[in-house]
């Protein structure tokens, strides 16, 4: 299905702007699908926690959310809020830019690019802040199975140390606003990040509360690991996944804007082609048991997340390339792909004798 609608929306380009639109939507594409390797592997991991329900609505209005809402809706509302323009305005704005390819206009107003591009410290704050602290309670959290085992188990070690996430969060944010924010973005850097601490601990406190009334059992560190959760607790999961989707979004739809502003292209290469895809992937991990046999995936998704944190709160000060933050996910990815892969041989080795054991038992039967 995602391959027929990326070829759609490739004619929807082509006959909205010619071979350029056409190119363009596709190298968007291209740049969404590269970033979103570790968000498809970390939606995967909280989906599969979710009633069939709640699966279908991340799947139905999820996606409307995730193409019409951050990669078309987002940016217009930043030119709208930064600039004092109302939505009207702001679309006219976005679809009709200085003939010229200026900054500004002859009156000084600033272009749609322009806005999105000085919106990036706050926004890169927020995201960075929110995928730190995601990382942050998984390398801290006692799990049995470690892939780095020479940093995670130390790590698990330390984090016993209460708030240890919320500590280093802050710190890495006042590093941030302090020596790599410029000269009077320090506030809006200190204030967008704190608000991107506050949205993961809401949001996923109230997913662990909620899955604690429902199903009498113990939290856990991060989304719960209750299977199926329903109800309140998977409304909350489900709000969950769509601030960390955002969260992920915010690279590629500030990165888009080194290629296009035009905001239908945009949505048609972020958004159909790139966010369906990753929609796709997510379902196709779900259904196929691929975290299980692959037990390491999940490690590298979030050892990629905290890449992309960094690099986020680094790119606040200095511009990061599109094809860095693309190929540091999936190097980890694909490391982590292929440990899973020998453990998982390793483990069919040792197995072996006592499976041939089991078949012969049910043949005798």
């Amino acid at each position: 299905m995602s391959f027929l609608i990326s070829i759609v929306a490739l004619v929807v380009a082509f006959l909205y702007g010619g071979p350029e639109a056409l190119v363009l939507t596709l190298i968007l594409g291209v740049l969404e699908v590269s970033l979103s390797f570790d968000n498809a592997v970390i939606n995967a991991t909280v989906l599969r926690r979710m009633s069939e329900f709640w699966q279908k609505i991340f799947l139905t209005i999820g996606i409307v959310i995730a193409v019409f809402g951050m990669r078309l809706v987002f940016p217009l509302a930043v030119v709208w809020i930064a600039s004092g323009l109302n939505p009207v305005q702001a679309l006219d704005l976005a679809l009709n830019p200085p003939a010229d390819g200026a900054a500004h206009f002859a009156n000084g107003d600033p272009s749609y690019e322009t806005i999105i591009t000085d919106a990036h410290p706050q926004i890169a704050a927020f995201g960075g802040m929110f995928l730190l602290m995601l990382f942050l309670g998984f390398i801290f959290e006692d799990k049995e199975i470690t892939w780095l085992s020479w940093l995670e188990r130390p790590l698990i070690r330390i984090g016993k140390l209460d708030q240890l996430s919320v500590v280093i969060a802050s710190t890495v944010l006042v590093i941030t606003a302090a020596f790599i924010a410029h000269d009077g973005e320090q506030s809006t850097v200190m204030i967008a990040g704190v608000l991107g601490m506050i949205s993961y601990i809401l949001v996923n406190g109230l997913g662990e509360l909620f899955n604690v009334d429902e199903e009498g059992d113990e939290p856990s560190t991060g989304p719960s690991d209750l299977a199926k959760a329903a109800g309140k607790a998977g409304f909350f999961l489900f709000l969950y996944l769509e601030v960390l989707d955002a969260s992920f979004s915010f690279d590629g739809v500030i990165g888009a804007f080194a290629i296009t502003a035009d905001p239908i292209l945009i949505a048609l290469g972020l958004g159909l082609i790139g966010a369906l895809f990753v929609r796709s992937l997510t379902v196709y991990l779900v259904r196929q048991g691929t975290l299980s046999e692959y037990v390491y995936l999940e490690h590298g998704a979030h050892w990629a997340i905290g890449a992309l944190a960094f690099i986020l709160m680094y790119s606040i000060g200095t511009p990061v390339p599109e094809i860095v933050t693309g190929m540091v996910g999936v190097v980890l990815i694909v490391a982590a792909l292929i440990t899973s892969i020998i453990r998982r041989r390793r483990e069919g080795d040792d197995e072996l004798p006592a499976t041939a054991d089991t078949a012969l038992v049910d043949t005798k039967e």
